[in-house]
């Protein structure tokens, strides 16, 4: 679960950058929070991510426990020519281009999404993810 400033920003940074689909959305007037739910599929043969939008929260301090989501994609660098605009234009970045680990092969890049929250995209050729 990520906490979220503008919902249908991130909304649309998820499924516009990501190619996630918004799967189903939960409103909850009296306890004042939103929720929707977004994946390339639905539980349990895909994994969701779950966005919350407490009502008049418009920031969040990340602290330091937080990580980053990772997604499993066929062209880490073709999928960053081909979203940078438009992430950009959706409050996100792309933060480290593609190149190989250090000291490894493995090619990988990151996102910052508009809350910035950090996303890897992992090259996995075969990876089954909707960003291809």
């Amino acid at each position: 679960m990520l906490r979220v400033g503008n919902l249908q920003r991130s909304i649309d940074f998820y499924t516009q950058v990501l190619g996630m689909q918004l799967l189903r959305t939960t409103d909850r007037p009296e306890q004042q929070y939103t929720l929707a739910f977004l994946g390339y599929g639905r539980n349990p043969e895909h994994a969701e991510i779950e966005l919350t939008y407490n009502y008049g929260v418009e920031q969040y301090e990340l602290g330091t426990a937080y990580g980053h989501i990772a997604i499993g994609v066929d062209n880490v660098a073709g999928i960053c020519n081909s979203v940078r605009d438009k992430a950009a234009a959706l409050g996100g970045a792309i933060t480290r281009e593609p190149g190989p680990i250090k000291g490894g092969t493995t090619v990988i890049a990151f996102i910052t999404d508009p809350d910035g929250y950090k996303i890897e995209l992992i090259e996995r050729p075969q990876a089954a993810t909707e960003l291809n």
